[in-house]
């Protein structure tokens, strides 16, 4: 089935959507909105007044892999980048991805779109941004934790709709490259202190709390900024072919 192309900020700042575009092209000035409103769209639902936010648990601060978390390695025609996943926290995000990348859904499928000190977006078999579909033949709503966030390296599911309701993710995803400090204006009573200090290396706070994050790059950032400097057309699209090759398992969570 065909979707809506899926891509981060859309046709306005207000909504930092993955929905696409026939607005047009766009620039990281565009795509990147600055973090001093971000927490004023978090959802009373997802982070609550009454949770110490400085006692969770925070799985992407830390390089270890746990044994409840898997980890994959992704070999790009760049070079490749080692993740960790979050079951526990996106367990439907992580099996959706886990399972294609056993099967083959995302080997040799290239990175669609691109847009330097933002992100790398992948995971559409057609190559258009328009196509793919999750293990289950239907899209799938977002997961939302207050332990998971969009510092540097992190991984998350893109998705079609602007609502964080609906059930509108698929196969396409994208990893955060952006090394620029984004802590100015993030509240203590809305993010942990250990992630407003990780935000310092870069990120981007604008998205959480729309998006899952189900996953961080523990090694091989500078592959995926190397893939976010590409040269890219009018609609962020590289000019050269860069691909996935193939997705590893190198361990499954217990």
């Amino acid at each position: 089935m065909k979707r809506k192309q899926l891509f981060l900020g859309a046709c306005t700042l207000l909504t930092a959507t993955l929905l696409l575009s026939a607005c047009g092209t766009t620039s990281k000035n565009d795509n990147v909105k600055k973090n001093t409103s971000s927490t004023e769209k978090v959802s009373e639902s997802v982070v609550k007044d009454d949770v110490d936010l400085n006692t969770l648990d925070l799985p992407q601060l830390s390089k270890d892999v746990a044994a409840d978390e898997d980890l994959v390695e992704m070999e790009t025609s760049e070079g490749n980048i080692k993740i960790k996943l979050f079951p526990k926290l996106a367990p439907k995000a992580v099996e959706n991805f886990m399972t294609h990348a056993k099967d083959g859904y995302y080997n040799n499928v290239s990175f669609h779109r691109v847009i330097k000190d933002f992100m790398i977006q992948s995971g559409d078999p057609d190559g258009t941004g328009s196509g793919g579909e999750s293990i289950w033949k239907e899209e799938f709503a977002p997961e939302i934790s207050n332990q998971l966030y969009h510092v540097n390296g992190a991984l998350a599911v893109a998705r079609t709709s602007g609502d964080v309701s609906e059930k509108t993710q698929g196969s396409q995803f994208y990893i955060v490259s952006n090394h620029d400090d984004q802590s100015d204006g993030l509240l203590a009573s809305k993010y942990p202190e250990k992630i407003i200090e990780a935000y310092k290396d870069g990120g981007q706070p604008n998205l959480d709390f729309q998006y899952s994050v189900f996953g961080q790059v523990i090694e091989g950032q500078d592959i995926v900024d190397k893939i976010a400097a590409t040269e890219t057309s009018a609609q962020d699209k590289p000019t050269k072919d860069i691909t996935i090759k193939k997705i590893a398992i190198l361990q499954e969570a217990k």
